[in-house]
């Protein structure tokens, strides 16, 4: 196992961090050729921001609308989870035709939109545009350094003043590569590919977009004069930014124009490449140092575990066997240590069928998060393909409850000694972590309901995942139940005692497996700020390779943790020892809530708003509490096998 845990690390880390070559492309993206002059059109997605996690619809404000009408696009499940709306727009190019052109003229902007628009920019939201599936981005000069931005301002209040201007004019600049053809080359992957072949290459020639940039600008127009033009007729170019005299205030009654210019740059920039600056790593030191980090605690951890196995155990066993029979009968008289609860250390635990809903279900969470995190850190899960990661974790933790079932049913049947019940397990297994999930999120969506906002849930995608969870997982853990009753059940080496034995009183046993949950957390710490930093800040999250070691990492330590300490407490002759194994690891979850809260308060410290701190903080529990039953699973499981492998050995009536 360890050598294979190596095997998959290296190969990852190649992986992560290999140069990108021509043949490569991003799954579920495909490369557009686009012939000179051609129509093109961009896209909107809802409005978000850093300082309030509501997003709302681009056409919630009082923007210019296409000609034809508001269209949707075709959105999977796991955009409409994010709270994405991709709609259509009325920014229409010409490939490579650079233009200036008027858009529309709005009316008298009434006391609601007013405050709508002062609301919305004092939020700092964002609009998101997409152009051949490439989010639009900015730059920003801070202290001499480039910033990279995706999306722009809705409008901004200059330093000093307390008036609010709109962003109303935008500057595009869209990056394109001339692909001349002529050779065989691969041009699609995820659900197909194709294969251009000389004979049809002047066919398929033309551009590729390789780039989306904006420069945003507010401009104050005479709307009298601008009013009279129709929708993509050509005006003159604005040279941005300008005077605050001559941007546009939000005021009521102003009329406001929107225009827009488009410039098309050739680039060197290849297809396959053209996302490379929005994956670009950052961090990467960090990220190795959390590695090394990790890995020195696996090897001090390690060490203890050997001591235990090789030094103590191994020693004490050895010695034992050595002895005859009237020395072995005299030396149980002095037994000490984890030798005196060998009639107790498989005693059933309190809350059984608890433990063995919580180790299922953890089984069913730890597989779903190895298989999403191994397919993204090869590339099928890419940004390319919008809500595509979500939507694989949904999908591999529904089919994912026959092991569930199965794990759960199975422990059952080991603490029983029976299969009787394992119906009951089995629906609890299924229930218990969506059902918590369910309820969360019920309410944090009446809370979006409340507020309009996209991140709410339509009430027909909110009873298709009732469906989803009732028709497929339900069914598949009661599945993974039944063939847990068929296979063999663990026998216990030793037997337990009718009476059970009195345990020592020890004032800080439960300080110790809270304690513990420092060291996995210390393995994975740094590698959150970084997901948290995606999730919360609107910054892509790509080096799933480096997530992939971590987790790893995390596993290990789980498990060297939770072995180092169920010995500690057996040697302190304390036989209830399953749900400190269990704890003793899945503390780590505490740690993770905790750092969450303390990123709210010094990094999302912006955050506005109670409804935004809810969300915030019922997310970040609802992730916590999954961190705690897959890395509690881990570190029971482990102990399990070590205490039954470590009485198997024992000879002792």
């Amino acid at each position: 196992m360890a050598k294979g845990w190596v095997f998959s690390a290296l190969l990852v880390v190649f992986i992560a961090f290999a140069p990108p070559c021509e043949a490569f492309y991003l799954p579920g993206s495909y490369m557009h050729t686009y012939r000179q002059g051609e129509e093109i059109w961009a896209k909107v997605n809802s409005l978000t921001s850093i300082e309030t996690e509501l997003p709302f619809s681009y056409y919630s404000l009082p923007y210019c609308r296409p000609k034809d009408g508001i269209k949707k696009s075709a959105e999977n499940l796991g955009e409409l989870l994010m709270g994405d709306q991709i709609d259509n727009s009325p920014y229409r190019f010409h490939v490579n035709v650079n233009e200036s052109l008027y858009l529309c003229t709005t009316n008298p902007l009434d006391e609601g939109d007013v405050k709508l628009l002062k609301q919305r920019s004092r939020d700092l939201y964002q609009v998101n545009m997409i152009l051949d599936n490439l989010p639009v981005r900015r730059f920003t000069e801070q202290n001499g350094v480039t910033i990279q931005w995706t999306g722009y301002p809705i409008g901004y209040t200059p330093e000093g003043t307390s008036d609010f201007y709109i962003i109303n004019h935008l500057k595009f600049k869209v990056l394109v590569h001339k692909y001349e053809g002529g050779k065989v080359r691969v041009v699609g992957t995820g659900e197909g590919m194709e294969v251009i072949s000389e004979a049809d290459s002047d066919a398929k020639s033309g551009y590729e977009i390789v780039g989306f940039e904006v420069v945003p600008c507010s401009v104050k127009r005479d709307p009298e004069a601008m009013s009279k033009l129709t929708m993509y007729d050509k005006i003159d170019s604005v040279n941005c930014p300008l005077e605050l005299e001559k941007s546009q205030l939000i005021r009521e009654k102003e009329r406001i124009t929107f225009t827009y210019e488009v410039e098309f740059i050739n680039s060197d920039i290849r297809w396959p490449s053209r996302w490379d600056a929005y994956l670009k790593m950052e961090g990467a030191k960090i990220h190795w140092f959390s590695i090394m980090n990790s890995l020195m605690v696996i090897l001090f951890l390690a060490g203890i575990v050997f001591v235990i196995f090789l030094r103590t155990v191994r020693r004490d066993l050895t010695r034992y066997e050595e002895l005859d029979k009237e020395a072995q009968a005299q030396m149980n008289e002095e037994l000490s240590g984890w030798k005196l609860v060998v009639g107790d250390v498989f005693r059933e635990p309190t809350s059984s069928k608890l433990l063995c809903v919580m180790i299922g279900d953890g089984v069913q969470i730890l597989g779903m998060a190895i298989v999403t995190i191994l397919f993204a850190a090869f590339g099928f899960m890419s940004p390319a393909s919008r809500g595509m990661l979500l939507t694989g974790m949904i999908v591999l933790y529904m089919l994912l409850g026959i092991v569930a079932g199965y794990a759960a049913v199975r422990m059952w049947r080991t603490v029983k000694g029976t299969s009787e019940g394992w119906r009951s397990v089995s629906w609890s297994t299924a229930c218990f972590f969506p059902g918590i999930v369910f309820i969360v999120l019920t309410v944090l969506n009446f809370m979006l309901w409340a507020r309009n906002s996209t991140g709410a849930l339509p009430i027909s995608l909110f009873f298709g995942l009732l469906s989803l969870w009732f028709c497929v997982s339900v069914p598949l853990t009661l599945l993974g139940g039944f063939f847990g009753t068929r296979a063999e059940p663990i026998e216990f080496p030793v037997r337990t005692n009718q009476i059970p034995r009195e345990i020592p009183t020890k004032k800080y046993s439960w300080l110790f497996i809270f304690g513990a949950g420092t060291l996995p957390f210390g393995t994975l710490f740094i590698e959150l700020f970084f997901i948290l930093s995606s999730i919360w800040l609107g910054r892509f999250y790509y080096v799933f390779g480096f997530l992939l070691v971590v987790l790893l990492l995390l596993v290990v330590v789980c498990a060297e943790v939770s072995v180092v300490l169920t010995y500690m407490h057996l040697c302190a002759e304390d036989w209830r020892w399953w749900w400190k194994a269990f704890f003793a690891s899945g503390t780590v979850s505490i740690y993770v809530f905790l750092y969450s809260i303390n990123y709210l308060v010094f990094d999302l410290r912006s955050l506005s708003g109670p409804v935004s701190a809810m969300l915030y903080i019922g997310y970040s529990f609802i992730v916590s509490f999954a961190i705690m039953l897959a890395t509690g699973t881990v570190g029971f499981l482990t102990s399990f096998s070590f205490v039954h492998y470590l009485f198997s050995s024992v000879k002792i009536d």
